[in-house]
């Protein structure tokens, strides 16, 4: 119920409002010029019975209010506590983590180029993110054949006496060895920089004269080295789509709405080339084209990253001149919001109309797709139920020790990654798997009951054993009473035989055809629950073995040890270190060096002294 107080002690001045429920979640987050008369028309809204702003505002219990100087840090302050609470009734775009980033390290002695999915304020330039993983693993490929920097992972580069093998296959440049000077290392990092940028046609020619260059001073195979690396770019500027004369960079925005659903399309256009797009889809937002777009384009450049010259709008976002004023602090120039009318830019809108309207298309195909194989699901394992929702158990661990269940959840035919969890085995000592499982079960199933969030198929990895565990868990419960889930068992058995599938009940397990959808799918949710949990039971074996062997240094706590990894890189290069060079490591000086080095090498100096 919206509190019918509450205006009395509102201002009017800019601000920011987070709409509260019974438990102090935050259910919305919005900004005013003027608070009292924002939300004065909300309690208007309040008295109507329809709508989805109607719906949220029936939840409120609260409402918060944080007073700004302007209205621009009202903006600000908007996406930030937007991006920190992910309120139910907001826009909330994915975040950029979720995809890869290119990352060259500028700000090391002798840069890299990694992959990477956080963005760092590090010193380092960063391109993305890439919303297709493969057409990001292509690009940073085709760098790494046409400009062989280190991959080193250490941050600073370790002398050797012998190339590493990439150094030996000429892969990598090889500063290691001293191979190469600085400054031709630096003009390789320029040209990748260049080409992630959009560049490629003034690196081309740029590359060209160059080439000239180094003929004219009879330097034959450096010229020769630029030729091979103009040709590699050239393929690949064949398979880029040129849409504007100019070398302006560019984002074009598109929109389609379908019922209550609205989807968003934005081409990301460098130097006149299109060189990525990204895809969104709102099931039901709260406001009209204008309120969303701004929304919109708050959040997408809530950082300020790669933000171009101009924005192409396909409609008029509200609050146009406090966005374009924002973000051209951002970027620090002048960035043009732009509403094209007619011409070139118009016909770029409609590109983008026509990307955000395939989304609909697409969501329906992956839709029907899903309703056919939930059908055929339902057929081939008797369910009571379409099983929408499907979660599958792992346990993984190593004679016992450093147990792991991991859970996996599939929601209509894709992961739901939001929905993964690790658990530590708390109550079992040794390598009892069953009884791993049943702790792990009960503590899903506990939850489940008390959240209502349960799946509509639960399988756990395993045969006839893991199941009969499994269905005993849920009697002690009352699940298999009270709720109606389905159950299943994979097991991989004999290679003859296949996968088997046990059901609760059934003395025979149910064998499928090799390429059976069903199975396939099945297949795929056991091997996503396997994978997880072998990553993290890995992980921890890691740590595990790092702590038993530094943590037993006098001296040396969990911020010298992350000092250490991070400037060495391994365990192994630890080891091997000089004293002079683990001196040199932030925090660790000479005495302690001398103590690590000691320890690792204890046991060769005794051998040594005994062999005298």
């Amino acid at each position: 119920m919206f509190p019918p107080d509450l205006l009395a002690s509102i201002p009017h001045s800019p601000g920011v409002y987070l709409m509260l429920d019974k438990k102090a979640g935050v259910l919305y987050v919005g900004k005013a010029k003027d608070l009292r008369k924002r939300l004065a028309s909300y309690a208007r809204l309040a008295e109507s019975t329809q709508g989805k702003t109607a719906v949220m505002l029936s939840h409120v219990h609260k409402i918060d209010t944080l007073l700004t100087r302007t209205e621009k840090e009202a903006l600000i302050l908007e996406a930030s506590l937007i991006k920190k609470h992910r309120p139910r009734y907001n826009i909330v775009l994915r975040d950029d983590k979720n995809y890869p980033l290119l990352k060259v390290t500028v700000h090391e002695e002798w840069p890299r180029v990694l992959m990477t999915r956080r963005r760092k304020k590090d010193g380092a330039r960063y391109f993305g993110p890439y919303s297709s993983s493969s057409a990001m693993w292509a690009t940073l490929k085709l760098l790494a054949s046409i400009f062989p920097l280190r991959r080193c992972k250490t941050s600073q580069v370790q002398a050797r006496t012998r190339p590493c093998l990439n150094g030996q296959m000429h892969n990598c440049l090889a500063p290691c060895m001293g191979l190469t000077e600085r400054a031709e290392y630096q003009k390789m990092v320029s040209r990748i920089i260049m080409v992630l940028e959009g560049h490629n046609r003034e690196l081309i020619t740029s590359m060209g004269q160059q080439m000239a260059e180094a003929a004219h001073d009879l330097e034959f195979e450096r010229a020769a080295l630029i030729r091979d690396q103009m040709q590699a770019l050239s393929r690949t500027l064949e398979k880029q789509v040129i849409v504007a004369s100019h070398s302006r960079d560019q984002d074009i925005f598109g929109l389609a709405r379908k019922d209550a659903s609205l989807a968003l399309a934005i081409l990301l256009v460098r130097n006149g080339t299109i060189s990525g797009s990204r895809t969104f889809f709102l099931s039901d937002p709260i406001g009209d084209d204008a309120s969303i777009l701004s929304q919109v384009l708050n959040q997408y450049y809530y950082q300020g990253d790669n933000l171009p010259q101009e924005i192409l709008l396909p409609c008029e976002p509200e609050d146009k001149e406090l966005l374009s004023e924002r973000l051209s602090d951002l970027r620090g120039e002048l960035v043009h919001l732009q509403i094209p009318q007619r011409g070139d830019r118009l016909q770029l809108i409609t590109m983008a109309n026509a990307n955000a309207s395939h989304v609909f298309a697409e969501r329906d195909k992956k839709e029907q797709s899903w309703q056919t194989l939930a059908d055929f699901m339902v057929k081939s394992l008797h369910l009571s139920r379409p099983p929408e929702t499907i979660e599958c158990l792992d346990i993984s661990n190593t004679s016992g020790q450093l147990a792991v269940g991991s859970l996996v959840c599939f929601k209509q035919g894709e992961p739901d990654r939001r929905h993964f969890r690790h658990y530590k085995i708390r109550t079992v000592d040794g390598p009892d798997d069953y009884a791993m499982m049943g702790e792990v079960l009960e503590r899903r199933l506990k939850r489940g009951l008390a959240e209502n969030d349960l799946p509509d198929l639960l399988m756990v990895d395993g045969g006839r054993g893991q199941l009969g565990i499994a269905m005993r868990v849920a009697r002690e419960l009352g699940v298999e009473d009270a709720q109606d889930m389905n159950w299943l068992g994979i097991a991989k058995e004999k290679e003859e035989e296949g996968e088997k599938l046990y059901k609760p009940g059934r003395k025979n397990p149910i064998i499928l055809p090799a390429h059976n959808p069903v199975l396939l799918y099945l297949m795929r949710i056991r091997d996503e629950s396997h994978r997880y949990g072998v990553i993290f039971h890995r992980k921890l074996r890691n740590k595990s073995t790092l702590a038993s062997e530094l943590d037993t240094i006098n001296g040396i706590g969990p911020k010298k040890k992350q000092a250490l990894l991070k400037t060495l890189g391994s365990l192994k290069q630890i080891k091997l270190a000089s004293e002079e060079k683990l001196a040199r490591v932030p925090g660790i000086g000479h005495e302690l060096a001398r103590e690590i080095r000691h320890h690792f090498h204890e046991d060769t100096q005794q051998t040594e002294q005994g062999e005298r």
